[in-house]
């Protein structure tokens, strides 16, 4: 359609060199300069001259300093000179044309150059063979062009928006659309279409995102149906570019000035390193993971809560104390297995870290979820109202002699050996024969019952001793105050024992419904301190 662009978007710039898919690009230049300049009402001639500004003379003739004179000084002959014109209209810049794929290896073998000079990424002829970077960059001008029309000759200000691109044009241009005036052309075009419009918003590299957010907050106040935007180099390689992406050189001096520069700023950054290291806070030691013996004992248990299988099965170390739990679900899907496994992996690490088992057993005792209800396979535990309450009454009586979590215990015809229990004085004495349930009433803990005697079920518990309150000695002080505060001490004291113990009778405990205070567990049942009323006896 002998266009430069498509539908409303603008050029990326005036000189611009596309890559290509299988390697290599070439050079884009616009077509409608010269149109657009004799239509503003520049002569021919004029004309001319602001093409050769923007797009170079393409010749070697009469350039500065690197010319076919001096360039056949340095040794290149006729034949070579040749090769370098008949590349100079599709390079990107001027040290682009003088390379081995232009001249062959015997050209620069003949120049004294070798293999592996040529053969390096960083290579530049023209500096090899005796230019400055100077000398080329004001040759490359001329040769190859600005790339921008701004600083054309004959050219007015005032037309100098007709040129503006997306981009900044060559490595000398300054101006470029700004991302609102994309939005804005968007815009206009946009109540003619039934769909979106495919342009992009061109930014510059240093856009900021205040920027981006701008273009987008607009586009969609303005009613655009799509908006693709992109900032320059914001991408290792890109289709278009409108300059070379290599860096410019510097003259030796400055080369040598940026490299003081350099060294000076790495050993800025070491100084501030070590700086960093010695302000740093040493680490306290945290706690040591005690490793599991390569061939340890356990148990596994089988059982079902809710009829849902479960094993458990545990690890121990060699003196008896459990260091990993395994918790196998039979038919609980994916999610729940993969749940449990990681849960015991988690609890198996806080054992081996020195976490007490005891907290994993008051912490996750009672907790109440599905499946919950009657357990089957278990001589001890016949109700748990979740799977890890299940797991950690099993737990707590295997490891801890915890009877008080099992709703039947052990007797001394099982294949369990608990802990030496130590009876708490404060519960009093409790007797009971045949079958059923003890009841207990105030503090005395005197009651009718049936089944095992409570003393089995007793847990260890060290309570403080009440010498002081109990005793006075002809020691004593004489001051009744002074009397007071031992009685006062020995009773805080006896309190906390007090405190300590209910505690951890109270598990999932209801309160009372006769006075709504807490109540303790008493075996299977609940009983009230307060009242002495008891709860969930038949």
């Amino acid at each position: 359609m002998d266009c430069d662009t498509t539908g409303v978007e603008p050029d990326f710039a005036l000189v611009k060199f596309k890559k290509l898919s299988g390697g290599g690009y070439f050079k884009i230049a616009n077509q409608s300069i010269a149109p657009a300049l004799h239509r503003l009402g520049y002569s021919e001639a004029q004309i001319g001259e602001m093409l050769r500004h923007v797009l170079g003379t393409l010749s070697l003739a009469g350039a500065p300093h690197i010319n076919r004179e001096s360039l056949a000084d340095k040794g290149l002959n006729g034949e070579d000179l040749a090769k370098i014109e008949k590349t100079l209209p599709g390079v990107f810049e001027l040290p682009f044309a003088f390379n081995v794929w232009t001249l062959g290896e015997a050209a620069l073998t003949r120049l004294g150059l070798t293999r592996e000079q040529w053969s390096t990424p960083d290579f530049n002829l023209l500096k090899a063979i005796g230019f400055t970077q100077s000398e080329i960059d004001a040759a490359n001008d001329v040769i190859c062009g600005q790339q921008t029309i701004e600083g054309a000759p004959h050219l007015k200000a005032q037309h100098l928006p007709v040129f503006d691109c997306a981009n900044r044009c060559g490595k000398h241009g300054q101006r470029f659309i700004q991302h609102m005036g994309h939005v804005r052309m968007m815009a206009a075009t946009q109540p003619f279409l039934s769909g979106a419009i495919s342009k992009t918003i061109n930014m510059p590299n240093e856009a900021t995102i205040e920027d981006v957010e701008q273009a987008y907050l607009e586009s969609w106040r303005l009613g655009l149906k799509a908006v693709a935007l992109y900032r320059d180099g914001s991408k290792l390689s890109q289709p278009l570019s409108s300059k070379s992406d290599a860096k410019a050189d510097t003259d030796e001096p400055a080369a040598e000035a940026s490299a003081e520069v350099a060294a000076l700023k790495a050993q800025l950054a070491e100084l501030q390193a070590a700086q960093v290291v010695a302000k740093a806070p040493a680490r306290a030691a945290g706690p040591r993971r005690r490793p599991m013996p390569g061939k340890r004992r356990g148990f596994t248990q089988e059982a079902r809560v809710a009829g849902h299988k479960i094993y458990l099965r545990t690890g121990e170390y060699d003196d008896g104390e459990l260091g990993e739990v395994f918790i196998d679900l039979h038919k609980e899907g994916a999610t729940m297995r993969s749940l449990m496994n990681c849960f015991a992996i988690a609890v198996s690490k806080g054992l081996q870290y020195g976490v007490p088992l005891e907290e994993f057993v008051d912490t996750f005792t009672f907790t109440r979820f599905e499946p919950q209800g009657m357990v089957d396979g278990h001589p001890n535990i016949k109700m748990a109202t979740s799977i890890l309450d299940y797991v950690f009454r099993v737990l707590g009586m295997e490891y801890l002699g915890r009877t008080d979590l099992v709703q039947v215990p052990p007797t001394e015809d099982d294949d369990f050996a608990p802990r030496p229990v130590v009876v708490a004085a404060i519960n009093g004495n409790g007797h009971g024969n045949g079958s059923g349930h003890k009841h207990g009433n105030g503090s005395n803990g005197n009651g009718n019952g049936h089944g095992a005697t409570q003393q089995s079920e007793a847990r260890v518990v060290e309570m403080p001793s009440l010498e002081p309150a109990a005793v006075l000695s002809a020691n004593a002080p004489d001051s009744d105050d002074a009397l007071l505060a031992e009685a006062g001490l020995a009773l805080a004291a006896f309190d906390g024992g007090v405190s300590q113990q209910l505690s951890q009778m109270m598990g999932d405990a209801p309160f009372c419904d006769v006075c709504g205070h807490i109540t303790v567990r008493n075996g299977a049942c609940y009983k009230c301190l307060n009242c002495g009323n008891s709860l969930g006896c038949s």
